[in-house]
């Protein structure tokens, strides 16, 4: 088993990261979120046309996590203006959790956002994600606000914000 965390450079590489983002939304979410939220969120956020937005206005950087070349997670991140790093997206395949990939994916957004001058990490995640968030406190992440993010029709994200100080 061969894992290799490259950056997202082509479009037709994005567009197989959105397709995965799909599969993974659905299968994921479906405990926590309505298929309506879930479909909505993944064209808002997780859609080629979003991904592509997030790159070339938003400074994002997206990395493919591959097992012997084949597609089985992503990661999405930048840098904000002050010392922080956003984490947006680290997504693995249902069938490939479990076998510490997630953990080097985590160390790839570690050290991404050393490189990039950066000396705390923060992300956003559903409340409900019971098993996100103890990972993430697992790893050392606290739970530094709550928030209710109004992201149109009707929708909201009810998520805390962790950070992680490198």
């Amino acid at each position: 088993m061969s894992i290799n965390i490259t950056k997202v450079k082509y479009y037709p590489e994005l567009a197989e990261v959105a397709e995965l983002a799909d599969k993974i939304w659905h299968e994921f979410f479906v405990s926590i979120l309505s298929g309506g939220q879930i479909d909505y969120m993944v064209e808002k956020f997780q859609s080629l046309n979003a991904m592509t937005e997030q790159i070339e206005n938003q400074r994002y950087s997206y990395f493919a996590v591959r097992e012997d070349g084949e597609l089985i997670g992503y990661i999405g991140m930048k840098p904000e203006q002050d010392d922080r790093f956003f984490l947006s997206k680290l997504y693995l395949r249902s069938d490939k959790r479990g076998r510490g990939t997630a953990s080097l994916m985590m160390k790839r957004v570690f050290e991404e956002a050393v490189k990039s001058g950066k000396n705390r990490v923060y992300l956003t995640v559903n409340k409900h994600n019971d098993h996100a968030v103890a990972v993430y406190k697992k790893i050392g992440f606290s739970i530094i606000d709550d928030v209710v993010t109004d992201i149109g029709s009707g929708y909201v994200m009810d998520d805390y914000i962790m950070e992680y100080t490198l």
